[in-house]
């Protein structure tokens, strides 16, 4: 266990700059589906991933990483009550821990639990739901001092309710309800006892798109602590980060750099920094990656470093989203491309 329980007096800003470059434990207890056994080894197995090892943990805070995300799946091994399995509580805090002995600090989410889904489903079941299961895992991990962060929820938005990419109607009840969800997961965490009167807390932006986070009808939650930071996740362009080949909304891309493409990449961090850091509010990119294989090493690597240093030196945390098979390789404990991690990690120390 982390021996420094202690929360220290450090503003959240300041809590966010000290964390350098981060990257993700993604595909691993975030897994879910029906076809997955209902057991902790099958769900942080089922994607790709071996057990997580100290090992693992310690070659990541080794070459440099300040922090690692945590994405977590809670309610697939729920029972009908509500309650978390207890031996998959006890695995996530063991690996909590671990990050935490490590010398990186922690964002523990709640990642991939339908919540979308399921409050357009049933609002007061699910938000008696979604409080249950932080008083949980507020009261497991509140022994923890400050490195350990905990995050509201991951990409959640309700297409239901508002179609982003039509008219307007809908979007002040989607936000509303977003709001309230946010707002609920501060009360939970400031009500429980331990660390968590003085935890920084990571608050998801709706669906964690930029532009929803700058948009004047996000609002953040009522923190007496005011230790609150806002999560975005960054896969643009989506057409050269998410995809290999056509599809209905676009042609896939395999280059980057071009003026027009830093044109984008400057105004929309610029976008974070005014309305978010300019005002004292701490900015971590919880997620970004450039994939699919039609596009060179040469180009992954290049946009991964300019997407960082452009969060960087906004005073943003960029955490790279990681999944077996990507950059780091668990089986063989190292990182594939060295040269690469040294040149990211770098820096988050400039």
């Amino acid at each position: 266990m982390n021996a420094d329980m202690d929360m220290e007096l450090r503003t959240t800003m300041e809590f966010v700059k000290d964390m350098g470059m981060g990257i993700n434990l993604g595909n691993t207890f975030d897994c879910s589906g029906d076809w997955i056994a209902k057991t902790v080894r099958a769900q942080e197995t089922a994607w790709g991933s071996p057990v997580i090892t100290k090992e693992m943990i310690k070659c990541c805070a080794d070459v440099g990483f300040g922090v690692m995300r945590l994405p977590v799946s809670w309610t697939v091994l729920m029972d009908g009550d509500g309650n978390i399995d207890k031996n998959f509580m006890d695995r996530i805090d063991e690996v909590v821990g671990r990050i935490l002995d490590s010398g990186m600090c922690c964002i523990l989410n709640s990642h991939h639990d339908g919540w979308a889904e399921k409050f357009t489903g049933d609002y007061d079941g699910t938000m008696k739901l979604y409080t249950g299961m932080w008083k949980q895992i507020a009261g497991r991990f509140n022994k923890y001092g400050e490195n350990l962060m905990l995050e509201s929820m991951n990409e959640v938005g309700f297409d239901t309710v508002w179609n982003r990419y039509g008219s307007t109607d809908g979007k002040q009840k989607a936000f509303d309800m977003f709001g309230k969800i946010n707002q609920k997961f501060v009360d939970v965490i400031r009500g429980s006892c331990g660390n968590n009167e003085k935890r920084h807390l990571l608050i998801a932006s709706y669906w964690t798109a930029i532009e929803c986070a700058c948009d004047d009808v996000f609002v953040l939650p009522d923190d007496p602590a005011g230790r609150l930071a806002v999560s975005i996740h960054y896969y643009g362009p989506p057409t050269l980060c998410l995809i290999s080949e056509d599809v209905e909304w676009g042609r896939a891309r395999t280059d980057w750099g071009s003026q027009a493409d830093y044109d984008e990449l400057n105004m929309l961090f610029d976008m974070m920094k005014e309305k978010f850091i300019d005002r004292g509010t701490a900015v971590i990119v919880g997620e970004y990656g450039c994939f699919g294989d039609n596009k060179t090493r040469e180009t992954r690597e290049k946009w991964t470093l300019d997407v960082g240093t452009a969060a960087h030196e906004r005073q943003m945390c960029p955490i790279l989203w990681d999944t077996p098979g990507g950059e780091f390789n668990r089986n063989k404990c190292c990182f594939e491309f060295p040269g690469f991690i040294e040149r990211l990690v770098a820096i988050g120390n400039s």
